[in-house]
């Protein structure tokens, strides 16, 4: 069995086909899904697909390059914490830094992000990172603001070695998306043979990042299958003792009966 530890169900582009979706995923054996929220006003449409699937569950958050949140979207730690308090809500964000399109100042970013982190830790939920062109000040506000007491995971990872090794040794995952199975990813490849088995997850960040063979399209939970190949690929273990592994490592972070 399979686990998409990471995708957007409640996306437009995801959101009209869930019958379909979900039928996929059960002919491709990926027997859950974390459906990650991006926006406040977005969360409910995430929790109510929790609500009615029982093999889907739920983050709360604000994404990092989200800019057009107002006064009363931009989300306090305490309405994090009360959010998360809902039993299908298994981690706060997707949260973290990205510099990629956005220029200084990005205070509002990194305030955002400390946010997020001490809801974490006061409603006792791991963390769903998102780094992008930002991995030095994302260690640094991480160990700044104690995010090694209660974990997470370092979604979508495209980041060098040395950053991997720096978020394991704070007690995160690592997870790779369908980004692993592109041929043009070899150094991402060497990251992902070097991150063990027991550190590690998968995802499709769908609607986003189709692996090969489906690069080009809109991505799904199903295709998750083709990241788990390619990383039984690079580990020489079979697909099912990856499937086996990460499927494992999802319920103890997240601490979710799969």
């Amino acid at each position: 069995m399979f686990i998409d530890s990471h995708c957007h169900l409640s996306f437009p582009e995801l959101a009209d086909d869930l019958p379909g979706i979900l039928e996929r995923m059960r002919e491709a054996r990926v027997t859950a899904a974390l459906n990650v929220c991006t926006t406040m006003p977005g969360f409910a449409a995430v929790r109510t697909v929790a609500e009615r699937e029982p093999n889907i569950y739920a983050s709360v958050g604000v994404h990092p390059d989200t800019t057009d949140t107002g006064a009363a979207d931009e989300p306090t730690v305490d309405q994090l914490v009360q959010l998360a308090s809902h039993p299908k809500v298994v981690a706060i964000g997707e949260t973290g830094l990205d510099y990629y399109r956005l220029t200084e100042p990005l205070e509002w970013q990194r305030e955002r992000f400390r946010v997020h982190i001490r809801a974490a830790r006061a409603a006792a939920r791991p963390l769903i990172i998102h780094t992008r062109a930002a991995a030095a000040d994302t260690l640094r506000i991480m160990r700044e603001e104690g995010a090694d007491e209660i974990g997470g995971v370092m979604h979508c990872f495209t980041e060098s070695l040395e950053v991997a090794q720096a978020a394991l040794a704070l007690g995160f995952y690592i997870s790779f998306s369908g980004i692993v199975t592109f041929k043009s990813a070899r150094d991402l490849q060497q990251v992902a043979q070097a991150v063990p088995l027991e550190r590690m997850l998968i995802e499709t960040d769908a609607p986003y990042l189709a692996p090969v063979p489906h690069r080009g399209r809109r991505n799904e939970p199903a295709f998750v299958a083709h990241v788990a190949a390619k990383v039984a690929e690079l580990h020489g273990v079979t697909v099912d003792r990856v499937a086996a592994a990460t499927s494992e490592n999802f319920a103890r972070l997240f601490r979710a009966a799969t």
